[in-house]
């Protein structure tokens, strides 16, 4: 399996790349959005700010869009989940608008929201499989998506009600940051991985 991490020059790649090795899984990193595309699964990770990030998608953004359109698995990780959305508030640039949508600043006193949240409400068999209840989170922003069929889980911070995970098919999501998030973490990502190779 060839995972690519799409590097727009922020995120936590290091660990990230970690958490998705495996036996037969390749992780290479891409800066090239284009060029991104040319995997079986891409993986868009956490950690920076929208606009830069919306930025490296400039010029690769249709192409992007299009193959994840055409069913290219994606992973999308606090930021990387933020840029499948239409736009934000946190900055100028367009996302992906795979999901309808925008990116908000979180509605409660204090931000950043960063440590330990419980996974509310969640209908993914991913979480179930994974035993993930609780997850670390880093944020100050989350996704308002226009529907909210396509939220699988919940969090709440300090009275925000926010989703914690979307998915459409082998497209996923997370707000959290699943190799932050100890065992449970990891066993999602891998959970996801062996979705992909056994559809």
């Amino acid at each position: 399996m060839r995972i690519t991490l799409f590097d727009y020059g922020a995120g936590n790649l290091h660990s990230l790349a970690k958490a998705l090795r495996g036996e037969g899984r390749n992780v290479r990193l891409e800066t090239d959005a284009r060029a991104a595309v040319d995997t079986d699964v891409l993986v868009l990770p956490g950690v920076g700010a929208f606009e830069p990030a919306a930025r490296a998608l400039e010029g690769g953004r249709d192409a992007m869009r299009d193959a994840i359109a055409a069913g290219l698995p994606c992973l999308g990780i606090c930021l990387g989940m933020q840029l499948m959305f239409d736009a934000s508030d946190e900055g100028d640039g367009a996302g992906l608008g795979v999901f309808g949508g925008r990116v908000t600043r979180l509605r409660t006193p204090r931000i950043p929201q960063i440590g330990w949240n419980t996974i509310d409400d969640a209908n993914d068999p991913l979480f179930g499989r994974a035993r993930l209840e609780t997850a670390y989170y880093a944020n100050s922003f989350v996704c308002r998506p226009l529907d909210e069929s396509v939220v699988t889980a919940w969090s709440t911070h300090e009275g925000d009600r926010f989703p914690a995970a979307v998915r459409a098919g082998t497209v996923v999501g997370v707000q959290f940051h699943p190799e932050k998030s100890s065992a449970p973490g990891l066993a999602f990502v891998h959970e996801y991985l062996n979705l992909i190779s056994n559809p």
